[in-house]
C-alpha cells in the first residue's frame, strides 16, 4: 500500500501555513516554524511586539513601503528560540515566504542550516547572502521541492 502521508516538508510546511493565520499585520500573513531532528521548536508569525498594539487595532506604520509596526515570522520564530534558550543551531526554518535579506542575516547568525519556503518575495540580495553562506534553500510548490542551493558545510568564525 502507497505511503500517502505528506513529506516532512509538506507537513513542517503546512503547519507554518497555519502559524500564518495568527498574523496582525494585514499587509501580509506569514507563518514560521523552526525544526530541528523532526520536532519543533519554536514558531512565529508577523506582528508587533510583545505587548505592544497591533497593526489589525491601530493600523500599520508604513514607511518606504514596508511596515515598520510588525516583526516578520522569522524574526519572531528566532526571538522565541533565544527567550527560551532554545538553541536553532543546525535547525531547518519553514516559512511561506521567502524571507527578505533582515531575516536572512539572523537566519544565518541563528546557525540554521536549512530554508525551506513557498511563497516569493521581491529581495535578491537574500537569495545572495544564503548562496555565500552555504545554506540549504528549498522552495516548495504544490508540494514540490525545488533545491535552489545545495548547500554545505558552513565555517565555523571565532571572534574576529
Amino acid at each position: 500500500m502507497a505511503d500517502t502521508r505528506p513529506s516532512w516538508d509538506e507537513y513542517f510546511m503546512r503547519i507554518a501555513k497555519e502559524v500564518a493565520t495568527r498574523a496582525t499585520c494585514p499587509r501580509r500573513s506569514v507563518g514560521a516554524v523552526i525544526v530541528l531532528d523532526r520536532r519543533i521548536l519554536t514558531t512565529g508569525y508577523n506582528g508587533a511586539p510583545h505587548g505592544l498594539a497591533h497593526c489589525t487595532e491601530v493600523g500599520c506604520k508604513i514607511v518606504d513601503g514596508h511596515c515598520q509596526r510588525a516583526l516578520h515570522a522569522e524574526q519572531n520564530a528566532i526571538l522565541q528560540a533565544a527567550l527560551n534558550g532554545v538553541s536553532t543551531r543546525g535547525a531547518t526554518v519553514y516559512v511561506t515566504c521567502q524571507p527578505c535579506n533582515a531575516c536572512a542575516k539572523m537566519i544565518i547568525n541563528a546557525g540554521i542550516e536549512r530554508v525551506v519556503f513557498e511563497g516569493d518575495y521581491p529581495d535578491p540580495f537574500a537569495m545572495e547572502l544564503f548562496e555565500e553562506a552555504g545554506m540549504e534553500l528549498v522552495r516548495l510548490r504544490d508540494g514540490v521541492a525545488e533545491l535552489l542551493f545545495p548547500g554545505r558545510k558552513r565555517r565555523e568564525r571565532g571572534c574576529e
